[in-house]
């Protein structure tokens, strides 16, 4: 049997290799006689997978380097380390001890690689509540949660998942657009990390954006969305409480697909498919509310874009582990994979603005 199978085997290597030499040199000579034509990248993608070209225009827009060189001279002169994970997205700062307060030089540089990275990491921190807390507020307001848990600290929200309470978040997303001015980042720190698994996973939406197939990026310019929480409404909760929760927090805001990043000018993907209401795209310029398929159907193709793997870098949670990442210019995923297992996560919320839609804004400086 064994030999009988062998030698099918044999005839079909046989075959595969003449097949193999054969269409190589129909190629080569369909080649030769075309006049040679420079293609640029744009043409060598197709429409449908253009995974890669994002990546490659994202990168090319940052010099073709994870940072700017100014970015990695002033690292220098900190004793800074970097340790970059993707290619256009994620770094682990070394040497910074952020149980210190920062000095305004320091608290300078750490926006700035965040605004380059779109999400930093830090090692062995071991942060109090009231610590993590001081260093977000080094960057902005900062927002409570209502949704959520809150620690001894009211600014911190406690994510915490075991046997009884499976993770939750493995979906694509960006936080709280169903805020009228959702966060401009959040800071989360690991206090319990599963002895396997419980990886926070980070996809770049300007590359997601850039990668979108022309007749899409053009098709979704002007078209906004409404977003609300009701997600965090399931369940048997008393109605006057709901209703009172929706008198006191607006229950429906209207965001653009495609916001302008208010710091560095950059086009991104920006949808959160928990938040969004599927059905509720409507051209910003006319007010006109596009038929419910057509706004499903966009959804759709817009929520699988930031799975390609191509725009993603991995973090590995240690604990004292802290990652800081912009709202704005990513999304993110956590693995539930460590079940029955504790994984618990204490999150920081740095107030943002208003997303808004405009190509030609000009930031005044990074």
């Amino acid at each position: 049997m064994a030999e009988a199978i062998s030698s099918r085997q044999e005839k079909y290597n046989d075959v595969a290799a003449r097949y193999a030499r054969q269409l190589h040199q129909l190629r080569r000579s369909a080649r030769q006689k075309l006049e040679p034509v420079e293609h640029s990248p744009e043409q060598l993608f197709p429409p449908q997978n253009r995974a890669g070209l994002g990546v490659f225009l994202e990168y090319q827009r940052m010099g073709n380097t994870p940072v700017s060189d100014q970015l990695e001279a002033r690292a220098k002169n900190l004793g800074i380390e970097f340790e970059h994970l993707g290619i256009t997205v994620g770094t682990v700062i070394h040497n910074i001890d952020l149980k210190q307060t920062l000095n305004v030089e320091l608290t300078r540089f750490v926006r700035d690689t965040l605004l380059e990275r779109k999400v930093i990491f830090f090692r062995d921190q071991s942060l109090s509540e009231d610590q993590q807390v001081a260093f977000g507020a080094e960057f902005g307001d900062l927002d409570v949660f209502p949704f959520g848990k809150s620690g001894d600290n009211p600014y911190i929200l406690e994510i915490r998942h075991g046997k009884d309470s499976p993770g939750t978040e493995n979906g694509w997303h960006t936080d709280v657009t169903w805020m009228e001015r959702p966060s401009l980042g959040s800071i989360a720190q690991c206090v319990e990390v599963p002895p396997v698994g419980g990886d926070t996973l980070f996809s770049d939406s300007h590359a997601a954006y850039l990668g979108l197939d022309p007749s899409l990026q053009e098709r979704i310019e002007h078209l906004h969305g409404i977003n609300d929480y009701r997600i965090f409404l399931a369940g048997r909760l008393p109605d006057d409480f709901v209703e009172s929760i929706k008198s006191d927090l607006p229950f429906g805001v209207s965001h653009p697909l495609l916001r302008t990043h208010p710091e560095t000018g950059k086009t991104a993907l920006y949808i959160h498919g928990g938040f969004l209401r599927h059905d509720s795209l409507y051209d910003v310029r006319t007010g006109e509310t596009l038929p419910k398929s057509e706004s499903q159907a966009i959804v759709s193709q817009l929520l699988a874009q930031h799975h390609r793997p191509e725009y993603v870098c991995r973090f590995q949670w240690q604990p004292g582990s802290v990652a800081f990442w912009d709202n704005r210019a990513v999304q993110h995923y956590a693995a539930s994979d460590y079940y029955p297992h504790e994984r618990l996560l204490r999150r920081v919320t740095v107030s943002g603005d208003k997303p808004f839609y405009d190509p030609s804004y000009q930031p005044s400086a990074l």
